[in-house]
């Protein structure tokens, strides 16, 4: 069954696209989300923190610090390709958050734009950070 494997795979070049586009991927993802979403709720943590929505019950403040610590941290971790898989697991229930509970009731339009973050966190989930990571340094 390798054999059969390995003979559908294509070379070793093969592997290195997968990963460059695992980097593209993270990168820019996490990048959107670090700087497009976290750090402006990191800024602006202690106003916001009153009336930052509180869809899990847990209250605002501790609802911003899990958005931050997602949108923030993991988005780094994400773009570092460090314990990849483990950081997506909050950006991916972030996004998911938004569109079905923040958004719910909404028309399918303003749950988009968070289904389209959570595909891919869902894909690195799958897939991992590819060769091109700190995952893969750790790994050898």
């Amino acid at each position: 069954m390798k054999k059969l494997i390995q003979k559908a795979t294509f070379p070793g070049s093969h592997d290195h696209l997968s990963s460059l586009g695992l980097l593209i991927l993270r990168v820019l993802l996490g990048g959107f989300m670090l700087f497009g979403h976290g750090w402006g709720k990191l800024a602006t943590f202690s106003e916001k923190s009153a009336q930052f929505p509180d869809p899990l019950g847990v209250g605002s403040t501790p609802s911003l610090a899990l958005a931050v610590f997602a949108e923030v941290f993991c988005a780094a971790a994400l773009i570092l390709g460090f314990f990849t898989r483990a950081a997506v697991i909050p950006l991916l229930t972030t996004m998911v958050v938004a569109a079905f509970i923040i958004h719910g009731d909404d028309p399918f339009q303003r749950k988009e734009f968070a289904l389209l973050y959570a595909i891919p966190f869902l894909a690195l989930m799958l897939t991992g950070a590819g060769a091109f990571s700190i995952d893969a340094k750790l790994k050898r």
